[in-house]
C-alpha cells in the first residue's frame, strides 16, 4: 500500500507526520532513547518484523532523525539519535503525558521522568516561549505564518 506523502503540504504537523507518522517510528525512537541501539535489540523489544524495522530505520536515517554507526566488521550498525531526533523526544514526552493522564489506568504511568537539572520527577508541560505561561489548544489562536500556503 502506498503511503500518502505529506512532505509538500504547507503544514508543519503534516510534514512531521511524513517523517514519523507511521506507528512504528515513534516506538523505534523511544527504544533508541531508552538505550536499545542495535537492530536486534530494537527488533526483540518491539516484536516488529525485520523487514519493517529495516524500512523504518532507513527512513529515519534518510530523514536525519537517526545516525547509523558501524560497531563491527560485518558490517553491523547501532543507531543513535541526531539533534533532529533528540528534539522529537519533546513531542514523545508530550504524547506520553497525555497517555499517562487518559490511558494509564489504576496502575499509573509506566515510566517516570527525572529532570537532570533539578533531580526531581516531573511531567512535560507546554509553555509559551515569550511569557512562560502554559500553552494549551484552548488558549491559543492559529494565525497564518510566513510559510502559509498562498491561496
Amino acid at each position: 500500500m502506498q503511503r500518502t506523502n505529506f512532505h509538500d503540504m504547507a503544514c508543519s504537523i503534516a510534514r512531521t507526520l511524513d517523517v514519523i507518522g507511521e506507528p512504528w517510528s515513534p516506538l523505534i525512537l523511544r527504544d533508541v532513547w531508552a538505550g536499545f541501539a542495535k537492530f536486534d535489540e530494537i527488533q526483540a523489544d518491539l516484536g516488529i518484523s525485520r523487514k519493517v524495522l529495516t524500512e523504518r530505520l532507513n527512513h529515519l536515517v534518510d530523514h536525519g532523525v537517526l545516525d547509523r554507526r558501524p560497531y563491527d566488521r560485518r558490517p553491523r550498525y547501532e543507531y543513535v539519535l541526531t539533534q533532529k531526533g533528540t528534539e522529537l523526544l519533546d513531542m514523545l514526552m508530550a504524547m506520553a503525558n497525555w497517555g499517562d493522564h487518559w490511558l494509564a489506568g489504576e496502575a499509573g504511568p509506566p515510566v517516570l521522568y527525572r529532570h537532570h537539572t533539578c533531580g526531581e520527577i516531573g511531567r512535560v508541560e507546554l509553555r509559551c516561549s515569550h511569557c512562560g505561561e502554559p500553552m494549551h489548544g484552548d488558549n491559543v489562536d492559529l494565525l497564518p505564518g510566513p510559510g502559509a500556503a498562498v491561496a
